[in-house]
């Protein structure tokens, strides 16, 4: 068998950056250089794999009893996340790890900090996988990636291993929100399926945030500053104000657990015109429509106190997929017991983000979130150790088994 280390490499070596202005499907044609590649290396396994033109990769493998077992689907994005660069990721390995800061990057004098993230302790004497400070690593998701790859190698590799039917599926654009927004889950064909796209070595997720974006335009009005005097409206006075106007305690910094936030991800200003963009996260369905309210309520307000000129695009992302899950409830069950039975403690906790199970799970297709073990994703402080991902795999492998008993 290829190491999944290889696998893991080879695929964090592809650029799939998303791209969140794009209206295309996928958001950034490069996603369809690694989108091929797991095409091409399925079906040299033997496994009947199809790319559409929306980049799904789906993927059968025929079940080898004869009993009937439902289909199972294990699903992995490829894009990474805007907010680093993904371009010419230079991977650090790091074997047997010490149990020490790690540097990342002497020119920066850039170092993985015991102190900032002391949970890198728990992988003492493991294998860690870093970036080199300059870009993010890639393993959200492309850890699920090798994981799911891996898993399939395996299964074609060891025809004594016996299963149901096996679904494969890869997807663009999980990071901008429209992973599945064309995922066909009819032509997917899988009863249950899992994502293999979660945090540290353990983890089990089942329900996540309610997900909405907003993007607020501010028109203002600029005057030379020495003739301004009731006739200038600067924009990027106006949007201060509109921000301090949510809930301080409501921000990403200030909150944990269930726990919903506002959050300010971008923000471009002249006197004349400003933009602002939000993302709206709640696990309480109640709680996450009363943001929407209040975000819309301020800008109610700041039109009816400067005169029509803030403007407001509100869109709806996902919903929390626990209302779908829970009555099939036996599915998080097998995932706990295909933990244990790998010789992890099971993890169970509410997703602080989201994943392409949380629409999927209402498209009628039910879908928890497995760990593909790493942390800190979407930036340079980003790493995976290699045994977690190792894990991932025979988590995997240990939920074949159990839905075929």
């Amino acid at each position: 068998m290829e190491k999944l280390l290889d696998k893991f490499l080879r695929y964090v070596s592809v650029e799939t950056t998303s791209d969140p202005e794009s209206e295309t499907q996928p958001s950034s044609m490069r996603q369809f250089d690694l989108l091929k590649m797991l095409q091409k290396e399925l079906q040299e396994m033997g496994i009947e794999a199809d790319l559409d033109e929306y980049g799904y990769v789906m993927a059968t493998i025929p079940s080898n009893v004869e009993k009937e077992i439902p289909a199972i689907g294990f699903i992995a994005h490829v894009d990474t996340a805007p907010d680093a660069s993904g371009k010419d990721i230079k991977p650090q390995i790091i074997e047997n790890y010490g149990g020490g800061d790690i540097l990342l990057n002497a020119e920066k004098e850039l170092y993985l900090k015991v102190s900032e993230f002391p949970e890198m302790l728990q992988y003492v004497g493991k294998t860690m996988i870093t970036t080199d400070g300059t870009t993010l690593l890639g393993a959200d998701d492309k850890g699920g990636v090798a994981a799911i790859m891996y898993a399939a190698q395996y299964m074609m590799e060891h025809p004594e291993f016996k299963h149901g039917e096996i679904k494969i599926g890869f997807t663009p654009d999980e990071e901008i929100g429209r992973g599945v927004a064309k995922f066909d889950v009819k032509k997917f064909g899988a009863r249950y399926a899992y994502t293999i796209d979660g945090g540290e070595i353990g983890e089990l997720e089942y329900e996540n945030f309610n997900a909405a974006a907003a993007k607020i335009h501010i028109q203002g009005s600029n005057i030379h500053p020495g003739y301004g005097k009731d006739k200038m409206v600067n924009s990027m006075l106006i949007a201060m104000e509109l921000n301090e106007m949510l809930p301080v305690e409501q921000r990403p910094a200030y909150t944990q657990g269930y726990e919903g936030f506002f959050h300010l991800t971008d923000i471009t200003g002249t006197v004349e015109e400003t933009t602002m963009s939000y993302i709206i996260r709640d696990h309480d369905r109640a709680k996450f429509e009363a943001k929407k309210e209040l975000i819309t309520a301020i800008v109610d307000f700041l039109n009816k106190k400067y005169g029509d000129i803030v403007t407001l695009e509100l869109k709806h992302q996902y919903y929390n997929m626990r209302q779908e899950v829970e009555p099939h409830y036996f599915i998080v069950e097998k995932a706990i017991k295909a933990i244990e039975m790998a010789g992890i403690k099971p993890k169970v906790q509410p997703i602080r983000g989201g994943t392409d199970g949380a629409n999927l799970s209402f498209m009628g297709l039910p879908c928890p979130n497995i760990f593909a073990g790493g942390h800190n994703f979407h930036g340079k402080w980003e790493y995976v150790p290699l045994e977690s991902m190792e894990k991932a795999s025979e988590v995997i492998l240990n939920i074949v088994k159990l839905f075929a008993e």
